[in-house]
């Protein structure tokens, strides 16, 4: 706990072990999070936002590639990396999840994609603030449609006034986009459903419930899904640290 009262995770679980086949050729001798944006790899662009807001041990799956990425990450010294290993058969998210759940300990924890980029640095805090175990099961982080940037869907959520998500479910478009990062209780992993075993069926099952809630961040959020969404990122980041500051007002 802060001296806030906010329950701050030490512990996230960064999800690596996809194939990247969007991303090819970029990932024809590397996974995903190791294809570099603006000078740094996926991976590292989101565990340097971890670190930030105070996580200290990153759980990494691994499949594709895995031993250039364990290789990759053993370099880190400002943060405690586990592996989970999943090189003898991939699983997705919410297997990924459950196979993990012995390393991921008792308090809330983050979970996010590397392929995720954004430029609020307050959107993990936010979504830190936002958590209240009473009112929820899973807290995701959303942004609206306009201020994202490689993102090609039709948008995931709706959101009410108390902050809770429904399902975009058979209406052609939602306001609001999935920023591949959440936050859980690994208690709520565990009683997760096989018949539900992928992750959004649980959040649906969350949202019936009304227990599936959102934040919503601001700026802007590049989904680095390709090889175009990777250059379009990256521009859009070099622009954004080679802008002069902002003059404060005498």
């Amino acid at each position: 706990m802060t001296a806030r009262g906010v329950f701050a995770p030490t512990t996230a679980m960064v999800l690596a072990a996809g194939l990247g086949t969007r991303m090819r050729p970029l990932t024809d001798d590397r996974p995903k999070a190791l294809v570099t944006l603006a000078g740094k790899t996926l991976i590292d662009h989101m565990l340097d936002r971890l670190v930030e807001v105070g996580v200290r041990r990153a759980v990494v799956n691994v499949h594709a590639f895995a031993d250039r990425l364990e290789a990759h990450l053993a370099g880190r010294d400002d943060l405690e990396i586990v592996i989970s290993d999943e090189r003898a058969e991939l699983l997705e998210t919410g297997g990924g999840l459950k196979k993990a759940l012995a390393l991921l300990g008792d308090g809330p924890i983050l979970v996010c994609n590397t392929d995720s980029v954004w430029t609020d640095d307050q959107a993990i805090a936010r979504l830190i603030a936002a958590w209240d175990p009473i009112r929820m099961d899973d807290l995701l982080m959303t942004i609206p449609l306009e201020q994202t940037l490689g993102f090609d869907g039709p948008g995931d959520f709706h959101r009410d006034a108390a902050g809770r998500l429904t399902h975009r479910g058979n209406a052609a478009t939602a306001p609001l986009a999935y920023m591949g990062l959440h936050m859980i209780s690994p208690q709520t992993i565990a009683h997760w459903p096989a018949e539900r075993h992928g992750v959004f069926g649980h959040w649906l099952t969350m949202a019936e419930r009304g227990r599936l809630q959102g934040v919503v961040t601001a700026g802007e959020w590049m989904h680095v899904g390709d090889p175009s969404a990777r250059d379009a990122a990256e521009i859009k980041l070099r622009e954004r640290t080679s802008r002069p500051p902002r003059q404060t007002p005498a």
